[in-house]
C-alpha cells in the first residue's frame, strides 16, 4: 500500500457498475435519518458501548478514531506512528490500536475519554503484523509477531511467525507464547472452539516479493489455550501467489479471509475462502471480472450482524464488494480508496470509509448491493474498522 497522503492508500477510482437493489429498498434506504450525536467521537455515547473504532491519518500524524452513528469521527488516541487495526475490549472501556507492519508500537487507550493511556512493543527480534485481539474475557490480548530475520536492517518484513499472549491488568506484558505454525502471520481470531492464524507467507509489495511468486501462506488453527496445533488450510498450486492475510468470523464458528496477490499478471483468482473446521480452504464464486475489479488485493473482510452477508473492501479497485455468507457473488458499490468496513447493528448492512474522508453505509440482499447513506468530510481513514459491542 502506498505511503502518500492523502489518502494513506494508493488512489484508484472504481468505475464498475452497482450491483442492483430494488427500488423501493434502495429510496427507502437513502431516505433513512441517522441519528445524530451531540458531541464528535464515541465518548458522546452515554454507555460508551455502541459504535465504531477505526485508524486514520489526521493532520500530519496518526490516530485511532471514534465512528458514531451518523458518520463523524473524533479522535481516541493519536499516534506518532501509522497504525493499523484496531480491538475494542469485550467487558470494558479499554482499546489497542496495533502499528502497522513492521510495526514496533501499539497503542492503549480508552474509548470513552479520548485519551491514550500508554503503549507496548513486541517480544525482542520482532515485529508487529498489525493486528491483536482480546480474549472473551477480557483479560488477555494476543498478538500475531513476526520475527525479525535480520533486526535493524529496515527492510526485512518475513519470518518465523509467534503468538504472544498478554496479560492486560500487568500493562499486556507477555506471559506465554506460541508459535504460529507459519511465516509472516498477519491477522488472528478467536473463531468457534479455535484460534485462527491467517500466515501471510510473503507480503506483497514488499522487497521480499520481488521475483516471488509463491507466498508460502497458510491458516493455521491452534487451541486457544495451549497453542496446540488443531488444523491448517493451504492454497492449491495455481493459487501460490495469494497471501491470506484479514479474517472476519460470523459469531456461529463460520470464518472467512481475504487475500492479496504477489503477481499483477491479469489472471482472475479468487480472493475470498471459507475456513473449515479443520482448515481447509474453499474459494467464494464470481465472475472473473468481479475478481479483476479488485485488482488482486483485498484491504479488508466483514461479516454483517446476521452472518448472511460478507463484504471485502479494496482500495486499489476502488470498491466494495458483497457475497452471500454461501460463496455466491451479489455485487458491487464504489467507493474510491475504501478499506476501513465492518459490520453495522442492522442486520443486511455495512459501514465502509476511505482515506478520502468519506463514510458510507452499505445494504445488501438478494436482489442487490447499495450506497444507502454518505457522509464525508472526515480523516483520511486507513485500513480498518471494528463495531463496538
Amino acid at each position: 500500500m502506498s505511503h502518500r497522503h492523502p489518502p494513506l492508500r494508493e488512489r484508484c477510482a472504481g468505475d464498475g457498475a452497482a450491483g442492483r437493489l430494488s427500488r423501493r429498498a434502495f429510496v427507502a434506504g437513502t431516505l433513512l435519518a441517522l441519528p445524530a450525536l451531540t458531541r464528535p467521537g464515541l465518548a458522546a455515547e452515554a454507555a460508551g458501548d455502541s459504535g465504531w473504532l477505526s485508524t486514520a491519518g489526521v493532520e500530519t500524524g496518526f490516530a485511532a478514531v471514534g465512528v458514531d452513528a451518523s458518520g463523524a469521527a473524533g479522535i481516541d488516541a493519536p499516534s506518532a506512528v501509522r497504525l493499523h487495526g484496531v480491538e475494542a475490549s469485550p467487558t470494558g472501556p479499554l482499546a489497542v490500536a496495533v502499528g502497522r507492519r513492521p510495526g514496533t508500537v501499539a497503542v492503549v487507550f480508552r474509548r470513552d475519554t479520548a485519551s491514550a493511556l500508554s503503549t507496548f512493543g513486541p517480544g525482542s527480534g520482532r515485529v508487529f503484523s498489525g493486528h491483536g485481539r482480546f480474549s472473551p474475557d477480557g483479560r488477555l490480548f494476543l498478538t500475531a509477531e513476526i520475527e525479525r530475520p535480520e533486526a535493524g536492517a529496515g527492510h526485512h518484513t518475513m519470518g518465523r511467525g509467534v503468538i504472544a499472549r498478554r496479560d492486560v491488568a500487568a500493562g499486556f506484558a507477555i506471559v506465554d507464547e506460541w508459535p504460529s505454525l507459519g511465516d509472516g502471520p498477519h491477522d488472528l481470531m478467536r473463531s468457534g472452539a479455535a484460534l485462527v492464524v491467517a500466515n501471510g507467507g510473503i507480503e506483497p509489495n514488499t522487497p521480499e516479493a520481488r521475483d516471488a511468486e509463491a507466498t508460502g501462506s497458510s491458516i493455521a488453527l491452534v487451541d486457544p489455550l495451549t497453542g496446540a496445533p488443531r488444523g491448517e488450510g493451504r492454497l492449491p498450486a495455481d493459487l501460490a501467489s495469494l497471501s491470506l492475510r484479514h479474517l472476519s468470523r460470523d459469531g456461529a464458528g463460520g470464518t472467512v479471509v481475504a487475500a492479496q496477490d504477489l503477481l499483477n499478471d491479469g489472471i482472475a483468482r479468487p480472493l475470498l475462502f471459507r475456513i473449515a473446521t479443520d482448515g481447509a480452504l474453499a474459494p467464494f464464486e464470481a465472475p472473473d471480472t468481479a475478481w479483476r475489479e479488485l485488482r488482486g488485493y483485498v484491504g479488508s473482510v466483514a461479516f454483517d450482524a446476521s452472518g448472511r452477508f460478507v463484504a471485502c473492501a479494496t482500495p486499489r479497485g476502488g470498491r466494495v464488494a458483497v457475497w452471500h455468507a454461501d460463496g455466491r457473488y451479489i455485487g458491487a458499490v464504489p467507493l474510491v480508496d475504501g478499506c476501513s468496513l465492518a459490520m453495522t447493528y442492522d442486520p443486511g448492512t455495512f459501514i465502509a470509509a476511505s482515506g478520502y474522508g468519506e463514510v458510507v453505509r452499505i445494504a445488501a440482499s438478494a436482489e442487490g448491493v447499495a450506497i444507502i447513506a454518505r457522509r464525508t468530510g472526515g480523516p483520511r481513514f486507513d485500513n480498518h474498522m471494528v463495531r463496538i459491542g
